[in-house]
């Protein structure tokens, strides 16, 4: 898969994680807009505000958004100021990109409404063809698309990522893993003897939902 197929993703497989009640909604890197438009498809009456910095996937995305502001994210969202609040804001293997995703996730929140959230995947650096190549192949090689993308700065596993949030004043409040593969029979016989340690490693993406911190908020994990 080349790197363009990026831009015409729909990640359908994100859609439910987005809550009902968010009517107001920020997307950084947004790609050509098919998220949205799948979205929008489902909940008629939705406001949204879209981030590319591509300008050919912006132009595409412009028809589909009500508002396009095409920049990198950290620039964009100084744009961003006389916005209302946003009721969530999605980020599709976007923060893995970024040289300081702690950062822009602060400066996120400080748009979020006080009920708002901020739904992101991420990819999962335990899926297991990456641990296969590296602990048995002893390989770490980049590519131009996946969860060892040459552009991606950041790696994130199921147990490190909380702490992602955690430092920008949210609280991951479900943690689910998606696109999953099968495990090989020899590793699947291993996890099951371990309890499940290998669990995670069968999931290409873990979609987070993290909510402005407080201690009441119970966390689900899939």
């Amino acid at each position: 898969m080349g790197a363009s197929v990026y831009y015409t993703q729909s990640r359908s497989e994100v859609l439910p994680f987005v809550p009902t009640d968010c009517w107001r909604v920020l997307e950084i890197g947004c790609s050509e807009g098919r998220f949205m438009a799948g979205l929008k498809a489902e909940r008629a009456g939705i406001y949204a505000v879209g981030i590319e910095p591509f300008p050919d996937a912006a132009g595409l995305a412009a028809g589909i958004f009500d508002r396009l502001v095409q920049a990198p994210v950290e620039a964009a969202l100084d744009e961003l100021e006389g916005e209302e609040p946003f009721d969530c804001v999605v980020a599709n293997d976007v923060l893995e990109h970024l040289v300081d995703p702690w950062n822009v996730l602060q400066r996120i929140r400080r748009h979020l409404a006080p009920n708002g959230c901020v739904v992101a995947s991420l990819p999962n650096i335990r899926h297991w063809p990456t641990l296969n190549a590296l602990f048995l192949g002893g390989r770490w090689d980049y590519t131009e698309s996946g969860v060892l993308d040459r552009t991606h700065l950041r790696f994130f596993t199921e147990k490190s990522l909380p702490e992602l949030f955690e430092r920008a004043g949210l609280r991951v409040t479900t943690c689910a893993g998606i696109n999953a593969g099968e495990l090989p029979w020899k590793i699947a016989l291993l996890n099951r003897l371990l309890a499940g340690r290998f669990d995670d490693a069968r999931y290409r993406q873990f979609v987070c939902v993290a909510h402005q911190a407080t201690p009441t908020l119970p966390i689900h994990s899939a």
